[in-house]
């Protein structure tokens, strides 16, 4: 047998060190060429690290949370020497039945790591090694070898498989090398495999004073140290403006019933899109990046508008370039794409990063007012609230309006509280005079 080392790649942008967000196997693992072995994290990326062999893992370089260099061991495999003999299994994996085995498409892994699954550890190699078989086809191998392995799955999905009370073994994978994908997760929801939710099965239990102590790592570490950071940089200056919706909602219900089967559905989001990049081009200043250690404010031209987005791992905020450059369908459809790719743990770095500007919302549960953190560097952030319907006076009687706040932020070292309030009112007309949005 040989061992060979597999080490943390250099993914460029002059990176020093990853964030070690979860393993995919354990010691003692027979793995295959190709398979997942680790994610880690560079900022808001996370990028899964795939063996390059076959074999069996007999050391891991490190814990979840543990910072490690670029180079630094991350994982050793134990390989055939060069008579060509297989790895041999672990005993308990040798003594399982074989089980089938499945092959589909690849599933990308999601920003940080989910709550762990089901399935207990397999035991480690025996202290006197049992006599040798012959060697195993490799597809006979991994078959011998799939009961003892833990379930391969994306945080992501061992997110969503841990909210909704499913255990990872009794899914049927369809991924490459076994992988469990959402697509498994819908199949198995559909076939009543769901255990009883949590909040169910412990209704009637006793109370406890038992604590839960949970460690901080990956993209909600990076979701707080942002925080921190924004918190602590920026003097955030918040300004909330009631918005009668009524007329553009209208607008939105025609041109739905128009064109939605042919152009894609619109939503409110779109609209706002398109007042926030109109209403751009008179406070420029608010379009902007405020490097406060170089003293320097770069106002863009183009607006790269960041959507935060709520995913299974914590929220991150992909952005919708050029976006003034797109009419409202071509916006639905990035904003659409992008958090869909977001929430399955496929988006790329390129399309978390580079935002010049920030709209936030709850959705339905966007309250009436909110204060929202600007996303550091940027310098102002636009916070979007539930719509209601309220009683308004409009030429002295009263009348039911759809109506909505817009809760939003700013820097106020850069921003004066003048052009946001005025930022803000320009945004409003836009939306209450939905016309005016395709008027250039």
């Amino acid at each position: 047998m040989a061992r060979h080392v597999i080490r943390v790649p250099d993914l460029g942008e002059g990176i020093a060190e990853v964030e070690l967000v979860v393993w995919h196997v354990a010691v003692g693992d027979v793995v295959e060429e190709d398979q997942g072995l680790a994610d880690v994290m560079t900022d808001k990326a996370s990028v899964e690290i795939p063996s390059p062999v076959a074999g069996t893992v007999m050391a891991l370089g490190g814990e979840v949370g543990q910072m490690l260099a670029v180079g630094s061991e991350l994982i050793s495999i134990e390989v055939e020497d060069a008579a060509g003999k297989s790895p041999q299994p672990r005993a308990a994996a040798a003594a399982e039945p074989p089980a089938s085995s499945s092959a589909t498409a690849p599933s990308a892994s999601a920003a940080s790591a989910g709550p762990p699954s089901a399935g207990a550890v397999p035991p480690s190699l025996p202290a006197a090694p049992a006599p040798k078989s012959p060697p195993l086809p490799p597809m006979a191998a991994a078959a011998r070898a799939a009961p003892a392995q833990r379930p391969i799955a994306s945080p992501a999905v061992r997110a969503r498989a841990w909210e909704l009370g499913i255990d990872l073994g009794t899914v049927s994978a369809s991924g490459t090398a076994g992988r469990i994908v959402q697509a498994d997760l819908d199949a198995h929801l559909a076939g009543g495999g769901a255990r009883p939710s949590r909040s169910a099965a412990t209704r009637s239990a006793p109370a406890t004073d038992a604590t839960h102590a949970i460690k901080i790592v990956g993209l909600r570490r990076k979701i707080a140290q942002k925080m921190q950071e924004s918190k602590r940089r920026i003097p955030h200056y918040s300004y909330v403006e009631e918005v009668d919706v009524t007329e553009v909602e209208a607008a939105r219900a025609e041109l739905n019933a128009k064109w939605a089967a042919e152009r894609g559905h619109l939503t409110l989001l779109t609209f706002l899109v398109r007042a926030v990049v109109l209403a751009v081009r008179e406070f420029p200043m608010v379009n902007a990046r405020f490097d406060d250690e170089a003293g320097v404010v770069t106002r863009h031209d183009a607006v790269h508008l960041g959507i935060a987005t709520q995913t299974p791992a914590g929220l991150v905020v992909p952005v919708v370039r050029d976006a003034q450059a797109n009419d409202l369908w071509a916006n639905a459809a990035e904003i659409a794409r992008l958090a869909d790719a977001a929430r399955s743990g496929k988006a790329v770095r390129d399309e978390l990063s580079g935002s010049t500007i920030t709209i936030t919302s709850l959705g339905r549960l966007g309250g009436i007012v909110t204060t929202p953190v600007i996303n550091h560097p940027e310098v102002a952030i636009v916070g979007v609230n539930k719509i209601a319907l309220r009683p308004v006076i409009r030429d002295g009687a009263v009348v039911a309006r759809q109506l909505m706040n817009l809760s939003s932020s700013f820097d106020h070292r850069v921003v004066d509280g003048a052009d946001a309030a005025a930022f803000i009112q320009s945004v409003r007309r836009y939306l209450e005079v939905p016309a005016t949005l395709f008027v250039e």
